[in-house]
């Protein structure tokens, strides 16, 4: 295992390059770009042999990977922002064709107006794609997911794509020392890809057909229950690559300093890393704050949100991202979460971030001062002044 100075983009990179893809289809888009690049240099020198296909466009390139699928080749792509909605289309079609294929979407703000710098829109508007969707914190996280997302994707009882996010420019762009593992470590942690859902000669089958109302409800329980097989899967796959690795992950969620917490923030990304800090500061002060962070919104970790915060006084739910005349769509989520748990604690939901705008320390603290005095709302971090909209 070697140690390089990489940004988050390239960090994944290292990684996809380890899970040794036979296909890889690309077309650039900015904070996405680098990491196609890197891997066009990988396959340049060698290092990766893979077929790298140059695209004409995002749509092309979710469909050139399907087609490689299909075939039974491991496949990858990526994209961002308006490049993810543009593959709107064949995103239900590798989840409903049971395609294991990785895409890396490096989270961007959707138009208008234009923006090029970081939210969590457009990958939160695909919720109910089909799509398995992690959310890396650091570059290191960023490059073991790479890997473990194919071995979580491929296992024979998933069977469903897997988009793996990384906030614009916060963690695309930034660089830290990460440890690259060697080719023979990625070798004993990750399979060949094997499928039977393959077009064959020797089996012949039908693959992405029509199915009418008689049938069409069973393909889509399958569906789902391959998401939902996922849970298992990956707590396997995690410890399976600390047994190689050396390093841990803990599931659907991470959980900071929340026993016996009373006031816990919710949220997903790399601002999970300042809210940490926050706590720690907090905590020094004697506060009983803490810190839970979804790792993944799909499968979506009901069990875990409730079991961590059942005890507390409130919960806030931070997010880069808003459902346009309701709320932000992880809130929606959490709150089922509670709601199913039989959890009645007062829950807020911040609006933050968006269009890239910097989320302070400063704020964070007022987000725990608020839980602390009874306020529930829904509301919009950087506007100033009290929010219009949803006040509960």
């Amino acid at each position: 295992m070697a140690k390089e100075f990489l940004s988050g983009d390239e960090a994944f990179a290292y990684g996809v390059r380890l899970a040794r893809p036979q296909v890889v289809s690309a077309y650039p888009i900015t904070p996405q770009t680098i990491v196609v690049e890197k891997l066009s240099e990988f396959v340049e020198d060698g290092s990766l042999k893979s077929e790298f296909i140059h695209v004409e466009s995002e749509h092309s390139a979710l469909s050139c990977a399907m087609g490689a699928s299909s075939v039974g080749a491991r496949a990858f792509t990526a994209t961002s922002s308006q490049g993810l909605l543009y593959m709107a289309e064949c995103l239900p079609y590798a989840a409903g064709g049971r395609f294991p294929i990785v895409m890396m979407n490096a989270n961007r703000s959707t138009a208008l107006p234009w923006n090029i710098y970081g939210d969590q829109r457009d990958s939160l508007s695909q919720l109910d794609s089909g799509w398995i969707q992690a959310y890396a914190q650091t570059a290191q996280e960023a490059l073991d997911l790479a890997l473990m997302s194919f071995y979580i994707a491929e296992d024979k009882d998933v069977s469903t794509p897997f988009m793996a996010n990384l906030d614009g420019f916060v963690l695309t762009h930034t660089y830290e020392v990460v440890d690259v593992p060697t080719a023979e470590q990625a070798d004993a942690f990750l399979p060949k890809f094997e499928t039977e859902n393959k077009m064959s000669l020797d089996k012949p089958k039908n693959l992405a057909f029509s199915a009418g109302p008689d049938t069409n409800t069973f393909f889509k329980f399958k569906e789902h229950c391959g998401i939902l097989n996922a849970k298992e899967v990956i707590p396997k796959a995690e410890k399976r690559f600390s047994e190689i690795f050396g390093r841990k992950y803990t599931g659907l969620t991470e959980s900071y300093k929340t026993d016996e917490a009373d006031y816990i923030i919710i949220t997903l990304g790399s601002i999970a890393g300042l809210v940490r800090e926050v706590v720690d500061k907090l905590r020094d002060r004697g506060e009983k704050v803490g810190l839970l962070r979804i790792r993944y919104m799909r499968p979506f970790p009901n069990e875990e949100i409730s079991a961590t915060v059942k005890k507390a006084k409130a919960a806030a739910v931070l997010e880069k991202d808003i459902s346009f005349g309701n709320e932000g769509a992880v809130y929606t989520n959490v709150n089922s979460a509670l709601k199913k748990a039989d959890l009645t604690l007062p829950t807020s939901n911040y609006i933050a971030g968006l269009g890239g705008r910097n989320i302070s320390a400063e704020e964070i603290e007022g987000i725990f001062a608020e839980l602390k005095e009874g306020k529930t709302t829904v509301k919009f971090i950087g506007i100033g002044g009290e929010q219009s909209g949803d006040q509960r």
